[in-house]
């Protein structure tokens, strides 16, 4: 996936010129015709527009696509120019992560409706990894319900969620399509950037769609990159992917299926008794993307010479850097922060689970093992991060963070190393990841001082009050 935030794919090339490209097509069964002009390289039809006749301009656009192909293909066209919503068309997005979905995974995987025995499998993994749980985090349970979803159902429970991290960062173009333009020549272009923030919603909707898509395929739960993107107190596993997960590990299914579930319900805990961590960890997605520096002489460029009848120059326009974060101290801080809240969250998580898991799973080291793997080496769910919002979440803070919350439940316990959980303010800072056992000491000190002062104050006589009684007792022999 592309590092800029909302990558596009490149537009299919042209066709070779002359006798040589149409013997070429015509062996190829089609090729791929003009470039396809509204856009997207996954547009109905086998061979995509244009084919034989392309001495014909309906043929070579249109010459590969059946009656019920071209319907589609212009019902899509209007959604993309009558789209008045925000920044992204969310409705295409929903209805090209479905179609994604429907189309099955890489290896020929299939989604298909949970079934009863699916379904009571999961809940007594979550329920059983609510019991393990109990005796490694002092945070009660955070599951009301636990559920089972197929692909198609993740992608209806998290595009709420993902909306939520998406607009912020489009709707900084949005906005910056209609500022390049002067403010007298604003209401003579209407219309035309009108027109082009339609086409830019439903190219966002599209690229989020298939982005959300793919990884319906891969994820195993709702919290797989370490944001609630799931319904609040829900507690989900998606049985297909949990399969295909643990298939070539050696692990018996139901062991990686309770280990899976203890991930999913320790981040339920986590989110449903730290109320002020969502916010916080959204309010830091929103912060960065506010960084994030339209190039406004490259929009300047697109909107000059933007062609209605090659909208694809705009999708090339997107896709070619008119994205950069600002490298600015509020721009870092906003990063560090960002990577810092998400790091503390899977490094607890990754801390809880093996506390509880160890002492009952054989399997438990390979399994967390395979995990961490799969994050250090780009695992979809980075990926997806990365190409929606511009960041890539760094696996060695999550390591980091994972040994300094290990190493202060050793020193303080259980309760001292969750009542870090209270305030964000008492949380470690990315420095403090740099230096787990230096953090570790320092608390404990911290701490000891306190303590000693406590003690002593409590040990030091009540001067006001010893006062008081001397004088009580001398305002009482006087009177005698």
């Amino acid at each position: 996936m592309s590092d800029t935030p909302f990558g596009f794919g490149l537009p299919p090339e042209e066709p070779e010129d002359g006798d040589e490209g149409k013997k070429k097509d015509q062996q190829s069964g089609g090729g791929q015709g003009p470039a396809n002009p509204f856009g997207f390289g996954g547009m109905p039809g086998a061979g995509g527009f244009g084919g034989p006749g392309a001495d014909n301009p309906l043929a070579a656009m249109f010459g590969s696509l059946n009656p019920t192909d071209l319907g589609a293909a212009f019902q899509q066209l209007g959604q993309m120019l009558s789209y008045e919503g925000g920044p992204v068309n969310w409705d295409m997005a929903k209805q090209i992560a479905r179609q994604t979905v429907a189309q099955g995974t890489a290896d020929g995987s299939k989604d298909a409706s949970v079934g009863p025995a699916e379904r009571k499998a999961v809940e007594e993994a979550v329920r059983l990894a609510d019991l393990w749980l109990d005796d490694a985090t002092s945070l009660p349970s955070g599951s009301a319900a636990a559920v089972a979803w197929s692909r198609a159902e993740w992608v209806e429970a998290t595009l709420p969620a993902w909306r939520e991290l998406v607009d912020p960062v489009a709707e900084r173009v949005g906005a910056a399509m209609g500022d390049v333009l002067p403010e007298e020549m604003q209401a003579m272009a209407g219309p035309l950037i009108g027109m082009m923030r339609s086409m830019g919603g439903a190219m966002f909707g599209t690229q989020i769609g298939q982005a959300v898509g793919v990884l319906a395929g891969e994820v195993v739960g709702s919290t797989d990159i370490g944001l609630p993107l799931g319904p609040a107190r829900k507690a989900a596993l998606l049985p297909a992917n949990v399969e295909a997960f643990g298939k070539d590990l050696g692990v018996p299914l139901e062991e990686v299926r309770l280990y899976l579930a203890l991930r999913e319900a320790a981040h339920q805990r986590l989110f449903a008794h730290v109320p002020w961590l969502r916010s916080h960890l959204f309010g830091a997605v929103d912060g960065y993307a506010r960084g994030i520096k339209v190039d406004t002489a490259k929009l300047e460029d697109v909107v000059g010479q933007f062609d209605p009848q090659n909208p694809e120059q705009l999708q090339d326009a997107l896709q070619q850097g008119m994205f950069q974060p600002e490298d600015t101290p509020e721009q870092k801080a906003a990063l560090a922060r960002l990577e810092t809240a998400l790091a503390l969250v899977e490094g607890w998580v990754d801390a809880v689970v093996h506390a509880a898991a160890k002492p009952r799973l054989s399997s438990a080291d390979a399994l967390r093992e395979t995990l961490r793997r799969r994050r250090a080496t780009g695992g979809p769910a980075e990926q997806t991060f990365a190409t929606l919002i511009g960041l890539e979440l760094r696996p060695r803070r999550l390591r980091d963070a994972s040994r300094l919350w290990a190493s202060l439940a050793d020193a303080r316990g259980v309760d001292g190393r969750d009542d870090l959980w209270h305030h964000p303010d008492m949380l470690p800072t990315a420095t403090d990841l740099d230096d787990p056992d230096g953090f570790v000491h320092r608390e404990q000190m911290d701490f000891s001082e306190l303590d000693k002062m406590l003690g002593e104050a409590a040990g030091k006589p009540d001067l006001k009050k010893d006062d008081a009684e001397k004088d009580d007792k001398a305002g009482g022999d006087d009177a005698e």
